[in-house]
């Protein structure tokens, strides 16, 4: 694997959360930098020593609910 792809929302109590797509990584932060060093921390966790992916992608959704 040469990637792994996160999907990062904004969360209800403020802060980030991140799941990762295809992998059972869950992790979140209060803020951007937090966010970085848990991702990495995460992914490294996760894998076996030399098996993790060497490209972390965050994918930020932004969603905006409009009343009509």
């Amino acid at each position: 694997m040469n990637e792994i792809l996160f999907v990062v929302e904004s969360a209800p109590e403020g802060g980030y959360v991140a799941k990762a797509l295809g992998e059972s990584i869950f992790t979140e932060a209060d803020t951007l930098e937090e966010l970085h060093t848990n991702v990495r921390d995460a992914v490294l966790c996760h894998f076996d020593a030399g098996a993790a992916p060497k490209m972390i992608r965050l994918h930020f959704v932004h969603e905006e609910v409009l009343a009509v």
